[in-house]
């Protein structure tokens, strides 16, 4: 098996996601990880896919195409990638951002994670109606700077003006 990203992008509407996994029902082609999103009216699909060695791959990548002009979609994008470890990171902390929505809060949150080796498995944002900005945020943190990271997390939503509140994840709830 090969393995694959497939990204894709354009407005939401109902069958985005069955016309691209037709296609890939055709080749042979396995998803093994999937998230999709609507983001303000825009669609999101990221797909790690499995295609059997002998798949036509740019038979394929033509008919994503056909299904990008179809829908029509703005992007569809077929990636081979490298066969990495099937299990991703388990996250041990859960942060939640709040504050008034301005530019810098991700990178200034994600900055002081990065400092500090915490890896970012999983993140959300909205901006809600009133204007109130929500981040939440999973991420494994190694356990020699778990005691540290509220308080520098603390600063660093200072920095930007947004509260930052840290908790560890219970596996035994997981």
């Amino acid at each position: 098996m090969r393995s694959f990203v497939i990204a894709s992008t354009g407005r939401d509407r109902p069958g985005i996601v069955a016309a691209v996994t037709a296609v890939l029902v055709r080749y042979g082609v396995n998803v093994e990880d999937a998230e999709m999103a609507i983001l303000r009216g825009h669609f999101t699909l990221m797909l790690i896919v499995g295609a059997p060695d002998d798949a036509d791959i740019e038979r394929l990548r033509r008919d994503l195409d056909d299904v990008r002009e179809e829908l029509p979609l703005e992007s569809v994008t077929l990636l081979e990638v490298d066969t990495l470890a099937a299990a991703a990171p388990s996250p041990t902390h859960a942060l939640s951002i709040y504050g008034a929505d301005r530019v810098g809060i991700v990178n200034e949150v994600t900055e002081a994670l990065a400092r500090r080796g915490v890896n970012v498995t999983g993140l959300t944002t909205r901006v809600l109606p009133d204007g109130l900005y929500v981040m939440l945020l999973e991420a494994t943190v190694p356990s020699d700077v778990a005691g540290e990271l509220g308080e520098a997390l603390v600063d660093a939503g200072a920095a930007v003006g947004v509260d930052v509140t840290v908790r560890a994840i219970d596996a035994d709830v997981l």
